[in-house]
């Protein structure tokens, strides 16, 4: 089991309050590195690249039950990982999903999250 994260990069309708359609980041799961997602066809590569996204005017980050999530503790949750005191478990590099290894605590992956 895990969180999924995601970009909202404007706000919600003003009308009806309903979220634009979200870019997914990554998911965090016990034990492992987090899965940072990239999309390499919207030039979505690396942290720094989403770095740039969030930090746009009026971008936000809500987790998958919808609570706001700052970017420090979205940071954190990329950068800082720690399972019971010690470097998590890195996804195997394939070619396919997993495509690299971060500098920290995250891995590269590209594709469908569940």
């Amino acid at each position: 089991m895990g969180t999924n994260y995601y970009l909202h990069q404007k706000p919600d309708c003003e009308c009806c309050g309903r979220s634009f359609e979200p870019l997914h980041i990554g998911k965090s799961s016990g034990g492992w590195c987090f899965t940072l997602h990239v999309m390499p066809e919207d030039n979505i590569n690396t942290l720094d690249d989403w770095r740039n996204l969030w930090a746009a005017p009026g971008a936000f980050i809500r987790n998958e039950c919808g609570e706001k999530v700052s970017i420090a503790d979205m940071e954190m949750t990329i950068t800082a990982r720690l399972w019971r005191g010690e470097f998590p478990r890195r996804h195997d590099i394939d070619g396919r999903h997993c495509i690299g290894h971060g500098d920290g605590t995250w891995d590269y992956v590209t594709g469908e999250f569940s």
